[in-house]
């Protein structure tokens, strides 16, 4: 049971409640994944959930150095490239000198990279507008005010979070 982990002391986590919001994100988080993943094989059972998270993070940053993909995806910058090697390889992500420096390499989806994170993310999005029908209205207001702190907390530069300015993303390189 994952209420008694012994990994729970170990996040710093003293009080029951917050026990509890850890243990339900965790949940919530297995059941994203899942989501992905089916939403993946949907549409292309051959990339990775690493590789789609590559490209869902390009789709959300725009245009930006391997360096700033790489801290993005909270990876060194070589595993960041061998992902990015794979995905331009199959035409999924594009590699152009920069227009700023010719020294700098800039990564973009290709339209059919972007194509394909459009339809995963809409198969995902049907499966979560599908759980969102089954929550009491009354329970929706707080999800949205609870989401969206844990969203802002986490400081992922790649998500637009709904409800907040564009700057909150800051700078993308």
């Amino acid at each position: 049971m994952e209420g008694n982990s012994p990994v729970r002391g170990a996040v710093g986590v003293a009080d029951a409640e917050a026990d509890d919001v850890v243990s339900v994100v965790m949940a919530a988080s297995r059941l994203v994944m899942g989501m992905s993943a089916r939403a993946l094989a949907e549409v292309d059972e051959s990339l990775s959930l690493a590789q789609l998270r590559t490209l869902v993070a390009l789709e959300g940053c725009g245009p930006v150095k391997l360096a700033v993909l790489a801290e993005v995806l909270g990876v060194n910058s070589s595993t960041a490239l061998r992902s990015v090697m794979r995905l331009e390889q199959v035409g999924l992500v594009d590699r152009r000198a920069s227009e700023v420096s010719r020294r700098e390499v800039v990564l973009s989806l290709t339209g059919r990279g972007a194509e394909l994170v459009r339809q995963v993310l809409e198969h995902r999005r049907r499966e979560v507008e599908k759980l969102v029908d089954g929550v009491p209205p009354r329970v929706r207001a707080g999800l949205v005010t609870g989401l969206r702190a844990l969203l802002e907390t986490a400081g992922d530069r790649s998500i637009v979070i709904p409800g907040t300015t564009e700057e909150f993303r800051g700078g993308m390189g």
